[in-house]
C-alpha cells in the first residue's frame, strides 16, 4: 500500500503540495475548511457578475506559478504581455509609458525611464544610479532585513517625487507595503529579479478567466483524476503526532473524526497554522502571529459605456494605485468594468463604501475623462483584512522553513520562508518544497533530503527557476 501524505489547506499552496505529492505515488487526502479550493485566490458572484475576490496578477519571473498553470492545463487562460508595458497616468492628465527593450537586463529599462516624463531628467538620473546600488545588494545579508526599503531610498535622494513615481509604483503592489513600512531586503528582491533580472522577467500576466475557474475548479478535476481525496468544508482543530515517537505518522482531526496519515503538509495562514501545528513540532510556533496583517481593498464601478481602452493601467498622485479592465472576464454585458486595487489599505479597510465612492469616482474621472459624461451602474469594495503578512523589517526572523522538527510534518504558505514575497509565486513554492521534503519522508529509497527547505529545488514534475529564490 501507498504511503499517505494529508495536506491542510486547499491553496496555492496545499494545491501545489496536493498534485506533486500525488504525482509521486503517495496517496493524497487534501483538507479545505472552505466549501471550494482556491485559498485567497477565489469568486464570487454578484448578480449576473462573476467577481474576484482581487486582482491577482504575476510576471513571467514567476516560474512555480507559470508551471503550476501548465499542470493545471489552464495556461491558456491568462494573458501574458510579449513585453514589459506599463501606462502610467497622473491625475493632473500627464500620462507616462514605461516599456522594455530587447536590450539585455538591466539595460532592457534603461531607454524608458530615460523618456519618463513624470520624473525630471535630474529624478531619472537619480533613480537610475539608486537602481544600480540596488542591483548590487546582497540579498542573502540579513542586516537588509533590519531597514526599511524608504530609509535606503531616503539616503540615495530618492524622496517625494521619484518615490511616488516610481519605486512605489511596483513596490507596494508587490508587497502590500508602502516603501516607508517595506523590508529592505524583500524589495531589493521584488526589484532585483523583477525589474533588473532578465529582460522579461517582469512581462506582466493577468487572468482571462474567474480565479475560480483558473485555481479552484481546475485543480479539483487534475486531483480527482489523479486518485487524490478532495474534501472541502472540511473544519481540521487539530495535527497530533502518533505517540509512536519519530517515524510512527500523525492524526489529523477534522470535524471530529481522526484521520491517519504517514506525512501532513500544513498549508494554512499563519494565524491558523500557529495553533495547529504541534509545539513539539515548533516550540516557538506563537511567533507565527507576529507576522501580522495588511489588508488589501478592490473598489470595482461599472459604468454604462467605455471609459478607457487600456486594460490596466497605474496611477500616481491619485488614491488609484492600479486600474483593471474587467469587462470580458466578469461577463459585462454592457458598458465596462474598471477595478481598483489598493495595496497597504489600512487607511481604508474600515472606511463606509459611500465615503469610499466619494473618493474614488472623482479620482477615476480625472484619470479617465471619458467616466466624467459616463453613468456609474454600480459601485461595490471587496475588503481583504488579511490579504498579506506584514512584510515589515524582522519579517524574515519569523517565517519559518517547511521542515519542522517532527518527521514528517511539513510547513506551507506563502508566508513560510520562500525568499519571496507573499505571492501566488511565494505560495506555490512553498508547497512544492514541502511536498518534495515530504516525499523524501514517504519514499526515503529515492534518495536522501538535503538539508534546508531551498525553494529552488522542483518537485513531480513542476519546474521551478533556478536562481530566482
Amino acid at each position: 500500500m501507498s504511503p499517505h501524505a494529508i495536506v491542510v489547506g486547499g491553496g496555492l499552496a496545499g494545491i501545489a503540495a496536493a498534485i506533486a505529492l500525488s504525482e509521486a505515488g503517495a496517496g493524497v487526502t487534501l483538507l479545505e475548511g472552505r466549501p471550494r479550493l482556491g485559498g485567497a485566490t477565489h469568486s464570487f458572484t454578484r448578480g449576473d457578475l462573476v467577481v474576484d475576490n482581487g486582482q491577482h496578477v504575476f510576471l513571467r519571473c514567476c516560474t512555480a506559478y507559470r508551471g503550476l498553470l501548465d499542470r493545471l492545463g489552464v495556461a491558456d487562460r491568462v494573458a501574458l504581455q510579449d513585453r514589459f508595458d506599463v501606462t502610467v497616468l497622473r491625475s493632473d492628465g500627464r500620462r507616462a509609458r514605461l516599456r522594455r527593450t530587447n536590450l539585455p537586463g538591466p539595460l532592457h529599462l534603461g531607454p524608458a525611464l530615460a523618456r519618463y516624463s513624470l520624473l525630471t531628467p535630474a529624478e531619472r538620473a537619480g533613480a537610475a544610479r539608486a537602481a544600480l546600488a540596488l542591483r548590487g545588494l546582497n540579498l542573502a545579508d540579513p542586516a537588509l532585513d533590519l531597514r526599511t526599503f524608504g530609509e535606503w531610498l531616503g539616503a540615495r535622494g530618492q524622496d517625494g517625487a521619484a518615490r511616488r513615481g516610481l519605486w512605489d509604483l511596483f513596490v507596494v503592489a508587490s508587497l502590500n507595503a508602502g516603501s516607508d513600512e517595506a523590508s529592505l531586503g524583500l524589495a531589493a528582491m521584488v526589484v532585483q529579479t523583477g525589474l533588473l533580472g532578465a529582460r522579461d522577467a517582469a512581462d506582466i500576466g493577468v487572468p482571462a478567466v474567474p480565479l475560480q475557474e483558473l485555481h479552484g475548479e481546475s485543480a479539483a478535476r487534475l486531483l480527482a483524476r489523479s486518485g487524490a481525496e478532495v474534501r472541502t468544508r472540511a473544519k481540521v482543530t487539530a495535527v497530533e503526532p502518533h505517540p509512536g515517537g519519530p517515524g510512527a505518522g500523525f492524526a489529523v482531526i477534522v470535524d471530529g473524526t481522526r484521520l491517519d496519515a504517514d506525512a501532513v503538509v500544513v498549508a494554512v495562514p499563519h494565524d491558523a497554522a500557529a495553533s495547529l501545528v504541534p509545539e513539539a513540532a515548533v516550540p516557538d510556533r506563537w511567533r507565527f502571529a507576529r507576522l501580522g496583517a495588511t489588508p488589501i481593498i478592490n473598489v470595482h464601478v461599472i459604468y454604462d459605456r467605455q471609459v478607457t481602452s487600456l486594460p490596466f493601467a497605474a496611477a500616481v498622485d491619485s488614491p488609484v494605485q492600479w486600474v483593471f479592465d474587467r469587462t470580458r472576464i466578469s461577463g459585462t454585458r454592457h458598458g465596462q468594468y474598471l477595478a481598483v486595487s489598493v495595496s497597504a489599505a489600512d487607511p481604508h479597510i474600515d472606511r463606509p463604501t459611500t465615503e469610499l465612492r466619494g473618493e474614488f469616482l472623482p479620482a477615476l474621472d480625472q484619470l479617465f475623462p471619458a467616466a466624467r459624461r459616463a453613468r456609474v451602474v454600480d459601485f461595490f469594495v471587496t475588503r481583504e483584512r488579511r490579504a498579506t503578512f506584514r512584510q515589515a523589517p524582522g519579517c524574515s526572523s519569523l517565517r519559518p522553513p517547511a521542515r519542522t522538527r517532527l518527521p514528517g510534518l511539513f510547513i506551507a504558505g506563502a508566508w513560510t520562508d520562500t525568499g519571496w514575497p507573499d505571492t501566488m509565486e511565494g505560495a506555490v513554492r512553498s508547497g512544492l518544497v514541502a511536498a518534495r521534503l515530504a516525499r523524501e519522508h514517504l519514499f526515503p529509497a529515492e534518495g536522501s533530503s538535503a538539508e534546508g527547505s531551498s525553494a529552488r529545488v522542483p518537485a513531480a514534475g513542476i519546474p521551478v527557476a533556478e536562481g530566482l529564490a
